[in-house]
This record gives C-alpha cells, structure tokens and sequence, in this order.
C-alpha cells in the first residue's frame, strides 16, 4: 500500500523525490500523503470510492490501454482520447492525474523515459529550421512487427513541425521531395537548414569541410538556402528537432497498430494538427501553431515545382522513317498534396528534333492521374 510506504521510506531516510522514484508514483502524490494522518488517508480513500470522476465513463478503455501498454503516457492518453473518443471537454493534468490513480488501484507500474539533453539557443523568426530521421518498430494488423521510417521538421522560433513517414528506408530523392513538403506545409522556407551528417545528405568531411551528395548539391544550389551540417560530436546544435524526434515516437507512433502507409501518413498529420503543433510547449509556453501563424511572415516564398532527375519516364520507342515526325510522350508526376502530369511532345525527324509545348495537369488523388496515365499510354499505342 502506497500510503504505509511511504511514510516507512521517509522515516528510513529517504528524500520525497527517491520515494516518488522508488515506488514510480508523482513526487505531489508522496507530498500529499505525508501530509495525512491514517484516520485523514482513510475519509480520503472513503472519499474516492464513492466521488464520480468526469473520467470514470471511459475508466474501462484507459485501463485497457494500461494494461495493454503499460508505459502509456498520460500525455498520450489524453491524445488518444481525442483521436479515439472524441473527448475534448477534459484538461491534460485531469487525464494524467486519472490514469496515476488507475496505475496505483491496479498497480499497473509507470515505465520511466529517461530525459534527454539539449541547449539551443532562441533564433528570430525565419531563420532556421532543423531536420532529423527517426526510426521505430511497430505492430501491424497481422500482429507482426514492421520497422517504419520517418523524417522531422522544426521551425527553431515557432516550433512548429512536419512529419513524414516510410515503410523502407530514406534515398536522397525522398529527403528532396519531403523537404519540398515540408516547405509547402510551413508555407515558406527558412535561411537555414541544421541537418546531422547523414549519408543521404554529405558525402564526407575534408580538413572541415563538408561535402554534399550530387544530388543534394543540385537541389540546395536550386532553392538556395544555408545548410548547417552537425559535426558528430555536436548534438546541442539540433537538440530541438531531437526533442521532436522523441516526442513523435513516444506520443504519436507507439502503441499504435500500422495499416499501410498512406494511411499512416494521414493520421500523422491529424496529430500534427491536434497535438504536435497544438499542444502549449513546455519552453515556450505557446502553441506552435499560433507562433507559425506570426513566424511564416518572415519565411521567404517558394516558388515553382521542383522537378526531380529521377523521375518515372514512361517512353515508347519508334521506328524514324523519311519525312515522317515521331511524337514520344514523357509522364512525371508526384507532388505534395497534388499529383501532377506533365506531357512533353518531340517532334522526330531525320533531320530535326523540335520540343513541343508542355501541358501540365493537376489532380487531387493518385488514382485519378493514373487513370489519366493510361488511357495516353492506350492513344499514344494507337496512334
């Protein structure tokens, strides 16, 4: 019994704070219960049998969440709340301190996060934004293990984030067009991106410094912005996007069952928006989402698409007789939030090639291009 513990540990010598982590109960609980005599714990037990809780219509499905993933957070509690039960009218503090109670009344063990470091100095609006991978292991619909891949993004001023997930690991193309996704969903790109020395992102330190991939090279000579690449031994340069890293893990991706990625994706998003840029940060005091609203005014614009070498290319190859033209169509498509079909026409001949004009096409699903797709490809054969 919690209560008969705790004051034996404290009589024995022990500080509040090593009796809140010896029995894994809240430093307040140990406070308040050393406050009380038996016959005080006793009304106050009394008390909590026959009080009605505002929580107490959904104590069956919070401690089956328990039991099925005892370090369940109560941060994650309250989210899955929201997502799963649309309960909206109840504080974060009231979940944590409900579900502490459950953990004590079924003595269901809080399994203890050790805190990580990180000192970062503030930055203005606009000016920096840091990117990290992450990677966790999670059960799928069969109940077997699958390893997902993820890429964040932060707003060092507003801490505001992106997330976007994989089910293989990172190429540079995906770290390219997921960049490109991130600037979209930021509404502006930063002047400076703080990235680790990753192989998808440098090639190798020389005497300081720090060569960048061909492809990447290309790309940040394309939307010119500054790059920061973290030496190894540098971990305070990023340890905001660390912090987003834990926090994507620990409140978004664990416990939870994967389905395929598309959907995945869509519930990261849904979370970014509920919890991820709309929880109050615990440095700042603010809401990302209403610092963003500020901050993107001092991001600079991006303008046009970013056109990928690696684009899918479907081509069909024609036989060139005497003064006949030959029309040879090339499909790109894949953009955030919009999947575009570009159609280029050369003109073959002999002795000429001339570039026809491009037609750019938009669609809002994947199914609704390729339905496009194909039907060219079937006028293209019969023509």
């Amino acid at each position: 019994m919690n209560y008969l513990d705790i004051h034996r540990l404290y009589k024995e010598g022990f500080s509040k704070s090593a009796i809140s982590r010896k029995l894994k109960i809240s430093r307040n609980r140990v406070i308040d219960y050393l406050k009380m005599s038996p016959d005080d714990f006793e009304d106050f037990s009394n008390t909590l049998k026959s009080r009605e809780k505002k929580l107490d219509p959904f104590r069956d499905k919070l401690l089956e969440w328990l039991r099925e993933h005892p370090d369940l957070t109560g941060a994650q509690a309250y989210d899955w709340l929201e997502e799963k039960l649309l309960v909206k009218d109840v504080a974060e503090n009231t979940v944590r301190n409900y579900v502490n109670d459950l953990r004590e009344f079924y003595h269901i063990p809080k399994v203890s996060v050790p805190r990580t470091y990180s000192a970062v100095p503030e930055l203005p609006m606009g000016k920096q934004a840091q990117v990290d991978f992450g990677q966790t292991k999670v059960k799928n619909t069969y109940g077997e293990s699958k390893r997902l891949y993820f890429i964040a993004f932060i707003l060092s001023h507003s801490r505001y984030k992106y997330v976007e997930w994989l089910d293989r690991p990172f190429r540079t193309s995906d770290v390219i067009r997921m960049q490109e996704n991130a600037f979209d969903f930021f509404e502006g790109m930063p002047e400076e991106i703080v990235y680790d020395q990753d192989a998808l992102i440098s090639v190798s330190e020389n005497a300081g410094d720090l060569i960048l991939t061909a492809e990447f090279t290309n790309y940040q000579k394309s939307r010119q912005f500054n790059i920061y690449l973290c030496r190894k031994s540098d971990p305070e340069s990023k340890g905001k996007i660390e912090q987003v890293v834990k926090f994507v893990k620990n409140n978004f991706s664990k416990n939870r069952i994967f389905d395929n990625i598309t959907d995945w994706n869509s519930a990261s998003h849904a979370w970014l928006r509920r919890t991820g840029n709309f929880k109050v940060h615990h440095n700042t005091k603010k809401r990302p989402s209403e610092v963003h609203a500020l901050e993107k005014q001092h991001l600079k614009k991006v303008f046009g698409t970013y056109i990928f070498k690696d684009v899918l290319i479907s081509s069909i190859t024609r036989t060139i007789h005497k003064d006949i033209n030959v029309k040879v169509k090339m499909y790109i498509f894949a953009h955030f939030r919009m999947y575009t079909f570009v159609t280029f026409t050369l003109f073959l001949s002999p002795n000429l090639v001339r570039l026809g004009e491009a037609v750019v096409k938009k669609y809002s699903s994947l199914i609704e291009l390729l339905t496009h797709y194909f039907a060219s490809l079937e006028r293209l054969f019969h023509s």
